[in-house]
C-alpha cells in the first residue's frame, strides 16, 4: 500500500478517474450520499488499482499538458459512469408514461437522489431496480469494469473517437424502445378501456364518461400494475444487460 514519490502523479490520476466515475455512476451519484464518502470510496479503490495493475504516468512537458491529461481522466470517468446511470433512467421514463396513462401524472413527488420532481410509479420502479442492482451484485460488476478500464485505457491515453456519437445515438433509440416495451401492457389495457368507454358513450349518451373514465383508468391501471410488478426482475435483468453492453461499447470506443 506504499506509494513512491515518483508515482504520486499517477496515483492522483487514478483517483481523478475513479472519483468522476463514482460521482456519475448509479447509487453513488445520489445526492444523499456525502461527497466525503464518494471521495473515500474512490481513494480506497485507487489503492487497489495502484497495487494490482501496472499503470504508467504519461509524459507531459508543462502544467497545461498535465491539465489536459486530468481533463481526459475526468471525461473518461464521467462517460463510463453516465452511460450506466442513463440505463437506469429507462425505468423512470417508463414509470412516467404509466402515470400519464392511468392518471397519476399530477401526483408528483420529490426524488431524494436527484432532488427533482418525479412520478410515483417512476420513483417506485427506479428504487426497486436499484435494490435489485445491489441484491444481484451488479455493483461489483461496475467496480470491476472501472478497474479493468485502466488496463484497456491507460492514464492519459483515452481517445474520444467519432464512434461515441453513434453509440449515444444507438442508446437513445434503445432508451425509447425499451421504455415503451415496459409500458406496453398498460398501453394495451388503457386502449381496451377507451374502446369500452367509446362504446358506452354511444349506447348511453346521458352518462358522464369523463368522470367514469378517470376513475376506471385509475382502477384498471392499478390492477394491471399490480400484475406487471412481478416482471420487475426480468426488467432489471434487461436493464443490467444494457449497462454491460454500452459500458463495453464505451470502453472500446475510447480505447487507443
Amino acid at each position: 500500500m506504499t506509494i513512491s514519490v515518483e508515482n504520486v502523479e499517477s496515483f492522483l490520476l487514478i483517483i481523478v478517474r475513479l472519483s468522476a466515475f463514482f460521482f456519475a455512476a448509479p447509487i453513488t451519484s445520489a445526492r444523499q450520499i456525502p461527497r466525503k464518502v464518494k471521495v473515500g470510496l474512490a481513494v480506497f479503490v485507487s489503492f487497489m488499482v495502484y497495487n494490482s495493475i501496472e499503470v504508467n504516468m504519461p509524459a507531459y512537458t508543462d502544467i497545461l499538458s498535465f491539465s489536459i491529461i486530468i481533463m481526459e481522466e475526468v471525461i473518461t470517468g464521467v462517460i463510463l459512469g453516465f452511460i450506466t446511470s442513463a440505463c437506469l433512467y429507462i425505468v423512470n421514463f417508463s414509470g412516467r408514461l404509466i402515470d400519464m396513462e392511468i392518471g397519476l401524472s399530477m401526483a408528483n413527488m420529490m426524488d431524494p437522489s436527484t432532488r427533482l420532481q418525479t412520478s410515483l410509479t417512476g420513483s417506485f420502479y427506479t428504487q426497486m431496480v436499484t435494490i435489485l442492482l445491489l441484491v444481484s451484485n451488479m455493483h461489483y460488476y461496475l467496480i470491476r469494469a472501472i478497474v479493468d478500464s485502466f488496463r484497456l485505457v491507460p492514464l492519459g491515453g483515452a481517445v474520444f473517437k467519432a464512434g461515441l456519437y453513434e453509440i449515444f445515438t444507438s442508446f437513445v433509440v434503445d432508451f425509447f424502445i425499451i421504455g415503451f416495451r415496459i409500458v406496453l401492457p398498460i398501453f394495451a389495457a388503457m386502449l381496451i378501456i377507451n374502446v369500452v368507454l367509446g362504446v358506452l358513450a354511444r349506447i348511453a349518451p346521458q352518462m358522464n364518461m369523463f368522470v367514469i373514465g378517470m376513475q376506471l383508468k385509475v382502477f384498471g391501471g392499478l390492477i394491471i400494475l399490480s400484475f406487471i410488478v412481478s416482471t420487475l426482475p426480468m426488467v432489471a435483468d434487461f436493464i443490467f444487460d444494457e449497462m454491460k453492453k454500452y459500458l463495453d461499447l464505451m470502453m472500446r470506443a475510447i480505447t487507443p
